[in-house]
């Protein structure tokens, strides 16, 4: 069966036929992909990925089996052959027609050379437009702009070129993408004016860890994006972009009655449980038993069937495994059935767009309904400052709560009793607050827990002691109500109510 040259992506809002750029992610964030036909300019520092995404827009034509060409005039066919082979691809199918050969000027082999000292910018157009009348291609990369930036020697001449190639394009019938490295002084904007779609790749070396990259559509002409930055990466096989998170119109329907946590006190001092549908930050100083306490709600999901993503940046899984396995909470034949995923996190390494992405896939894909992520503090490490933080995760939060998400936040604070600071302030975000404190009292530290907040339920106003123990697991206690000051950390006895014995 002939595949029809022309296969298109029709998108939701019926804004037209659109072509695919190669890249799904790049797709989402056009809302469908490019309009055909039309010239683009692809923009970014050398080595941001532009030849990449380039190379990826033409092997899709090749599977669509439309004929593509590259016109380079920055690298050999050798150089683009040795990046495709990196990539684990094959350039066959693809024409590669070089303007930059050692082997002299030879304008009637399909190879030539391009000396700007020597060679009219005019004649180096003339020699594009042959090869593009002698293959009819349906696709067009013209790599780069910056030589013919060089020959053009003057911006009126370099805009009536680049107005020519436009012109004879369209009456072509070519997508065409232009790259270009930034080259042209600063201001400089003509480019923009003359392209259909302005497409920006950037990349940002951090104090530690990787390069950090993302893309932002500039203007695309008579389609409807999703504007802002998204990050993406450049790994073996190609671009992968992680469009940002827009939770609007991204909800489902799901029972909002609120379930058990696993431990009857911890559901009276909630009210019933945790809803559906809404996020608890677990908040204390470090040991204190909130990663015990997320994990005995997230069995309990487990047991009642759903399946359950634990998101860990700070210890290793193996450890997580085994601590709570001596607590009596075994996750490890639910992570061998696939219910559980445990995704250990490096937030040098992870970009806040990719790790989007990945909740998408875990909600979208896995079918999790319960989130736990240990913890925000290294999350917080992931981000350029703390604002974007709460930005992404208010619209994290919101896809969560949309879709029916059960979401435990863990956020360590400084200190170990009196004053308790953290790095930052999620209270507000989140739906209901779990606190933990320790508390002395006749030389031993114990621990305090208690709701601050809830928006679903009617909870408890107490504070009730919390033991950890090989024995009994997660024990919560009665209300202490001989104690004062214990959020403080230096409480002061009152009665003669027993605290927890635990043998």
């Amino acid at each position: 069966m002939k595949v029809d040259k022309k296969i298109h992506l029709e998108n939701e809002c019926g804004q037209g036929l659109r072509l695919s750029t190669g890249v799904a992610g790049l797709d989402r964030v056009l809302g469908g992909g490019l309009t055909p036909e039309r010239l683009y300019l692809v923009e970014g520092n050398p080595g941001s990925g532009k030849t990449t995404l380039a190379i990826q827009f033409l092997l899709d034509g090749v599977r669509r089996q439309e004929t593509g060409l590259y016109i380079t005039l920055s690298e050999t066919s050798h150089e683009l052959r040795a990046v495709a082979r990196s990539h684990g691809w094959s350039l066959d199918g693809i024409s590669l027609y070089e303007l930059v050969n050692e082997d002299g000027l030879d304008l009637d082999s399909g190879q030539s050379v391009l000396y700007p000292s020597e060679l009219e910018l005019g004649e180096t157009t003339k020699n594009v437009m042959r090869q593009v009348e002698q293959m009819r291609p349906s696709r067009v990369v013209f790599d780069s702009l910056s030589e013919m930036r060089l020959l053009a020697q003057n911006p009126l001449r370099y805009r009536r070129q680049i107005l020519a190639l436009k012109q004879f394009f369209s009456m072509r019938k070519c997508t065409v993408l232009l790259l270009d490295d930034k080259t042209s002084e600063i201001g400089d904007l003509q480019l923009h004016s003359l392209a259909h779609g302005v497409i920006t790749l950037e990349q940002s070396a951090q104090e530690f860890g990787p390069e950090r990259r993302r893309l932002r559509i500039g203007k695309m002409r008579g389609i409807k994006f999703d504007g802002g930055y998204h990050d993406f990466n450049i790994e073996t096989g190609g671009i992968r972009v992680f469009p940002r998170l827009v939770a609007a119109g991204t909800g489902v329907e799901f029972n909002s009655t609120a379930v058990s946590t696993g431990s009857a006190e911890l559901d009276e001092m909630f009210g019933g449980g945790l809803t559906p549908g809404t996020s608890t930050l677990l908040t204390g100083p470090s040991g204190v038993g909130k990663t015990t306490a997320s994990v005995r709600c997230a069995l309990t999901a487990l047991e009642r069937g759903q399946h359950v993503a634990y998101y860990l940046f700070d210890e290793g899984a193996s450890t997580l495994l085994t601590r709570c396995a001596k607590l009596g909470m075994h996750l490890q034949p639910y992570i061998d059935s696939g219910q559980m995923k445990i995704h250990h996190v490096d937030p040098a390494e992870l970009s806040p767009g990719e790790f989007a992405s990945n909740v998408q896939h875990a909600i979208e894909e896995d079918g999790a309904r319960f989130l736990v992520l240990d913890s925000l503090n290294a999350y917080l490490q992931a981000m350029p400052g703390e604002r974007f933080l709460l930005l992404q995760m208010h619209e994290l939060l919101s896809y969560l709560a949309q879709h029916g998400v059960i979401t435990l936040l863990l956020l360590g604070q400084h200190g170990l009793i009196g004053d308790i600071r953290s790095d930052l302030d999620l209270s507000y975000l989140s739906d209901g607050i779990l606190a933990f404190r320790f508390f002395e009292t006749k030389g031993t530290i114990l621990s305090a827990i208690t709701v601050v907040k809830s928006r679903t339920n009617d909870h408890e106003r107490t504070i009730r002691e919390l033991r950890l123990s090989q024995d009994h697991g997660l024990q919560v206690g009665p209300a202490i109500r001989d104690f004062e000051g214990i959020l403080t950390g230096l409480p002061t006895y009152r009665g003669d109510a027993p605290m927890l014995q635990v043998t």
